[in-house]
């Protein structure tokens, strides 16, 4: 049995023969198929590289993704934070939470069939005491933080590396978080699977922020009904959010946070919602560890002013490009220059248009959301302009007009999510192509 000892002594020990309730029938799950493809795969990159083992230091890092590469090789994400070893020869195991949080059991053991070896997280002495044990102490050893395209930096505490190298002076570390971001790229179609079952969520996500948005509620309350959606129609509580609400007409001398929604805790408020009010929100539906983005703008009132309306029919124009652009073998600047044709045609102006690609975390590799030149090379597109968009990479669309000839600080949010396919992406969500009108 998995009991995870040793525990104090109880005045009735566990029965010998207990193991972990069963849950798996309610928690999405990933096949051991899938596990077997990515555990080959992983390995055969680790021979390439000259890697005997990989060890996984994750911690909850921008919402949580930097447990992206231990949820995507072991089925694990934990908030708490969990570590990892997976050799080149041999099982795994994963040292997560604290000892109350194991007691009787790891609940990991109800929930996955990935992994069987869960011990209570205590720190890089245990690694290393592990590592010894394996005869792995004197062995080139890649080290599995995790990046994006926004967490440029590789999230390994230094203070944990320069613990291992100090515990195993004869070990070689390295970082290879690469290793797993690479995987990561392309996805198979039982992982698509998972994000089209967010997308079907998502798309319930899109009407609760239409429906609950009413005339003298908070939009906190908007923004409440929306996590609401996701968590009672199987997706994980994880609140990823990016929210605003606003006066569409105000004085001049005000500026409006409407361009694109916020992060918490900026956003929600108390401030009841008003006829002629905007929202915009950007939000991730997390379903079985797989993110699935969503865009979409809601307006208070009868009928949507013709200024705003044309910035979103733009916007759907852009959407309708998105879908031609993310094709098989199409390089991305022929991608990005269709999708933003149609902004650039109109006059608009824009604070992101292009697509981030999606998984465990977001945003993966390639991303590009700005202009040439702007907002830091990751977000620009800079020198992956001639790389080929393969079938199985997953891209959240960003489309966030504004007219500044119009208003500088009102704007339209408007996205779906895209897998690449041969002739044309796939469509995971179906966002309304219309404004959604409230009040």
């Amino acid at each position: 049995m998995s009991a995870n000892p040793p525990f104090p002594q109880t005045r009735k020990p566990l029965n010998p023969d207990a193991k972990a309730a069963p849950l798996f029938d309610f928690m999405p799950q990933m096949s051991l198929e899938e596990r077997n493809r990515r555990w080959d795969k992983v390995r055969k990159k680790m021979l390439m590289a000259g890697l005997d083992g990989l060890v996984f230091l994750g911690n909850d890092i921008y919402w949580g993704m930097g447990m992206a590469n231990m949820r995507y090789m072991f089925q694990v994400d934990s908030q708490i934070g969990a570590d990892g070893l997976f050799p080149l020869t041999g099982e795994p195991v994963i040292w997560n939470a604290v000892a109350h949080m194991n007691r009787p059991t790891n609940m990991y053991l109800s929930i996955q069939k990935w992994v069987t070896d869960f011990r209570t997280r205590g720190g890089m002495g245990l690694i290393a005491q592990e590592l010894r044990e394996r005869k792995l102490d004197a062995s080139k050893i890649g080290l599995i933080g995790f990046s994006s395209t926004i967490q440029v930096a590789s999230s390994l505490l230094h203070a944990d590396v320069l613990a291992l190298e100090k515990l195993l002076p004869e070990a070689e570390f390295i970082d290879a978080s690469w290793l797993l971001q690479e995987m990561r790229m392309v996805k198979s179609e039982e992982e698509i699977g998972m994000l089209r079952q967010a997308g079907k969520i998502a798309r319930k996500v899109v009407d609760a922020m239409r429906d609950s948005a009413k005339v003298g509620l908070p939009d906190a309350a908007v923004y409440a009904e929306m996590v609401r959606t996701q968590i009672a129609n199987g997706a994980e509580p994880n609140i990823f959010n990016l929210f605003a609400a606003g006066p569409l007409e105000h004085p001049d001398n005000e500026l409006w946070h409407l361009l694109h929604g916020c992060e918490q805790p900026l956003t929600p408020s108390m401030r009841p919602l008003q006829q002629g009010d905007i929202i915009v929100a950007e939000w991730h539906t997390k379903y079985g560890g797989y993110r699935c983005h969503t865009e979409y703008t809601v307006y208070l009132g009868k009928k949507v002013p013709k200024e705003l309306q044309n910035i979103w029919d733009v916007s759907v124009e852009c959407l309708h490009a998105s879908k031609e652009a993310l094709t098989a073998g199409r390089t991305i600047r022929e991608a990005v220059e269709m999708i933003r044709k149609p902004a650039l045609n109109s006059g608009l102006d824009f604070v992101e248009l292009g697509f981030h690609a999606m998984g465990t975390a977001s945003p993966e590799f390639p991303t590009v959301i700005y202009k040439e030149g702007f907002g830091g090379n990751a977000l620009n597109g800079f020198q992956i302009g001639d790389m080929v968009l393969e079938e199985g990479m997953c891209f959240g669309n960003n489309i966030d007009l504004h007219d500044s000839n119009w208003k500088s600080d009102v704007g339209c949010m408007l996205s779906d999510f895209m897998v690449v396919r041969p002739n044309e992406a796939e469509c995971l969500i179906n966002t309304p192509l219309e404004i959604g009108l409230a009040g």
